[in-house]
C-alpha cells in the first residue's frame, strides 16, 4: 500500500500524520504502526496519527504511540488540529474527539494551538511524589539540577515499577524556575525514552504546581520549545477548563510504500 504522509511537530513532540477519512488504514495493524515510527528503518515518529470522519464532530484522531499502544497525546492533538486545519476540514476553531472523549480547540494564524483539555479530579500524592491522569497517566517528580538529572535511568525504573503494573506510566521530571514557569522533563512510556516534549505530562506537571499555589497559567520550558497551561482550580482540589497551548508545525509531506519497510528481526 502506498501512503501519504505529512510530518508534524509540536515543541520537538514529532508525528506522522495520514489523512485517512477514507478509512484504508487498517487500525489494528500495530506492525506497521511500529515500522512507519520507527527512526532507523521508517519515517520516524514519537507516534502517528490518523485523522478520520467522525459523524457527531468535525474529526476523529486516532493515536498510536511509536510502539503501537494507544493514549491520549496533547501535542499529538495540537498537531491533529493543524492539520485538520491544512485540510481544511477546520477554520480557526473545532471540536473533535479522541481516544479519551471529546475537545474543543482553537488555532490562529501562526499556528499557535490552544487545546481544551479534560477535567482532572484530583491530583494524588506518594511520599514526595505525585500522580495525575490527564487523559495518559503521569507520575511527576521534582528535582534540582534538571539539566543534568538522569532522565531515562530514573524514568525507566518508575515506569515498569511494581506500583504501574501492568499498563506502566509516563514519569515527568519538574525543576521550578520561577513561581508561574517550571522546566519539565519526560520519559515517555509507549516511546520508552526521554521525548523532547510531552503535552499530557506538561499539563499535568503544571497542575502539580496549582498544588504548589502556582497561579494559572503556568509556563513550561521543555527540551523542545515552550508551552503553558492555563487552568481553574476548584476548592474541591479539581481542575476545570485546562487549556494546553503551544505551536505546531508542518515538517514535511511525502509518501511511503509500506511493502518495503522491513525491520530487522530480532535474534
Amino acid at each position: 500500500m502506498f501512503l501519504d504522509f505529512h510530518k508534524y511537530q509540536g515543541t520537538g513532540n514529532d508525528f506522522v500524520m495520514i489523512d485517512d477519512r477514507e478509512e484504508r488504514f487498517d487500525i489494528k495493524a500495530i506492525d506497521l504502526v511500529q515500522k512507519l515510527c520507527d527512526r532507523k528503518f521508517g519515517v520516524g515518529a514519537d507516534g502517528l496519527i490518523l485523522i478520520r470522519n467522525h459523524a457527531d464532530y468535525d474529526f476523529e484522531m486516532i493515536y498510536y504511540n511509536a510502539d503501537g499502544s494507544q493514549s491520549m497525546c496533547g501535542n499529538g492533538a495540537r498537531c491533529a488540529v493543524s492539520f485538520a486545519k491544512q485540510l481544511q476540514i477546520i477554520q480557526e476553531k473545532t471540536h473533535f474527539l479522541a481516544i479519551d472523549g471529546p475537545h474543543t480547540a482553537s488555532i490562529d494564524a501562526d499556528g499557535w494551538v490552544s487545546l481544551k483539555m479534560g477535567d482532572v479530579s484530583q491530583v494524588s500524592k506518594t511520599d514526595e511524589d505525585y500522580f495525575v491522569n490527564t487523559g495518559s497517566p503521569h507520575h511527576i517528580r521534582l528535582v534540582n539540577d534538571i539539566t543534568h538529572y538522569p532522565v531515562y535511568e530514573s524514568g525507566k525504573v518508575v515506569r515498569y515499577s511494581d506500583a504501574y503494573k501492568p499498563h506502566g506510566t509516563n514519569v515527568n521530571f519538574i525543576e521550578k524556575i520561577n513561581p508561574q514557569e517550571i522546566f519539565v522533563r519526560t520519559y515517555e512510556r509507549g516511546v520508552e525514552n526521554e521525548t523532547l516534549s510531552c503535552g499530557t505530562g506538561v499539563t499535568a506537571c503544571a497542575l502539580v504546581m496549582g498544588v504548589l499555589g502556582s497561579p494559572s497559567p503556568v509556563k513550561i520550558k521543555t527540551l523542545g520549545g515552550s508551552l503553558q497551561v492555563k487552568f481553574t482550580k476548584k476548592v474541591d482540589g479539581s481542575y476545570h477548563d485546562i487549556y494546553l497551548e503551544g505551536p505546531a508545525q508542518l515538517v514535511f509531506e511525502g509518501g511511503v510504500d509500506t511493502s518495503k519497510i522491513l525491520l530487522p528481526k530480532v535474534p
